[in-house]
C-alpha cells in the first residue's frame, strides 16, 4: 500500500441505521462536529434509507490525521463507500461537510448520485462576523488555553451561538465536540478556507451535472442568509430557505429537513415521494 493509499485508509467512526438493502444516504457533519449532529433528523431518514454517518478524521470518535486538506478527507470516504460496496450514494454535508462531498463527487463521481448542501456557505465573500464567544473560543491567544478547559455549558453556549433560537442540542454531541482537538480543527478550518479560496461550491457544482439541494436557515449567523442564491447557477439545483433556521437546521427544524432530504433522495431515485403514512 502506497503512501497515499495509507492516507485515504486512515480509520474512521461510522454509524450505520436503516435496512441494508434500503438506497444509501450518507450524512457527512461540520467542522469540529460529528456524526451526533445528524441524530435527530437520523429516525425519519432510515425508515427509508441505509444511513451512514461518519466522524471524519480527527473529529468526534475518529483518530487524529496527517491532513486534513478537503481532497484528502473526501479520498477516506471513497475508501470507505468501497469498502461498504456502495454506489450512487445520495450524500448530504452541513456546512463544510458539504465541501467534503463534493470534493467526493469530483474525485470519484461513480460514488454520487446527488448531493444535498445544508448551511454550506458557497464562498468566503458570503462568510459573517463570527459571535464574541467563538471568537474568543477559536483564536489565539485564549483558544488554545480555553479548550481543554471547556464545560459541556460552554460547549453548549457555543454551538447555541450558531442557532437562530433555543434547540435540543443532543448529548453525544458535546461530548464529541469535546474530543475534538484545538490543533485539528484549526487545521480543518485552514483547509476549508483553502478548498474555497481554489474555487467556489457552486462552480464547482455546476461542473458535475448532478442534482443538488441547497438548504438554508433564513437566519444563519454564520453565512449570509441571502448567498444561497449563489447556487442558482447549478443547472439542477433545488434551493429551500428555512425561515427562522440558523446555521444547525437538523437541530432546530428536524421534521422539514428530514422531508426534504427524503423527498430529494426519492426524487433523485426517478420515484414519486412518498405521501404521509
Amino acid at each position: 500500500m502506497n503512501a497515499h493509499d495509507a492516507q485515504h485508509a486512515e480509520p474512521m467512526h461510522v454509524d450505520r441505521d436503516g435496512p441494508r438493502d434500503a438506497p444509501p444516504l450518507l450524512l457527512i457533519h461540520g467542522s469540529g462536529a460529528s456524526g451526533a449532529s445528524w441524530g435527530p433528523v437520523v429516525p425519519a431518514l432510515a425508515a427509508r434509507h441505509r444511513v451512514v454517518r461518519i466522524d471524519l478524521p480527527g473529529c468526534g470518535q475518529s483518530p487524529r490525521a496527517t491532513s486534513y486538506d478537503v481532497p484528502a478527507q473526501a479520498g477516506r470516504v471513497a475508501a470507505l463507500l468501497d469498502e461498504l460496496g456502495l454506489r450512487a450514494v445520495t450524500v448530504a454535508g452541513h456546512s463544510s461537510g458539504g465541501y467534503v462531498a463534493t470534493a467526493l463527487a469530483e474525485q470519484r463521481p461513480d460514488l454520487v448520485g446527488s448531493l444535498a448542501m445544508i448551511s454550506t456557505g458557497p464562498h468566503l465573500d458570503a462568510l459573517l462576523p463570527q459571535s464574541a464567544i467563538l471568537r474568543v473560543m477559536l483564536a489565539p491567544p485564549f483558544g488554545p488555553l480555553l479548550w481543554w478547559q471547556r464545560s459541556d455549558a460552554m460547549i453548549r453556549k457555543g454551538i447555541g451561538a450558531t442557532l437562530a433560537g433555543p434547540a435540543p442540542i443532543p448529548p453525544g454531541m458535546v461530548a464529541d465536540v469535546r474530543s475534538t482537538t484545538y490543533r485539528a480543527f484549526r487545521k480543518v478550518l485552514r483547509e476549508n478556507t483553502a478548498y474555497l479560496a481554489e474555487q467556489s461550491v457552486p462552480e464547482r457544482l455546476a461542473a458535475l451535472g448532478l442534482p443538488v439541494l441547497v438548504v438554508f436557515g433564513a437566519a444563519d449567523p454564520r453565512w449570509d442568509p441571502a448567498s444561497a442564491r449563489q447556487y442558482d447557477v447549478v443547472p439542477d439545483v433545488r434551493v429551500e430557505m428555512l425561515p427562522g433556521v440558523g446555521h444547525m437546521p437538523m437541530l432546530e427544524a428536524p421534521e422539514p429537513v428530514g422531508q426534504l432530504l427524503l423527498d430529494f433522495a426519492t426524487l433523485c431515485a426517478g420515484t414519486p415521494p412518498a405521501g404521509p403514512a
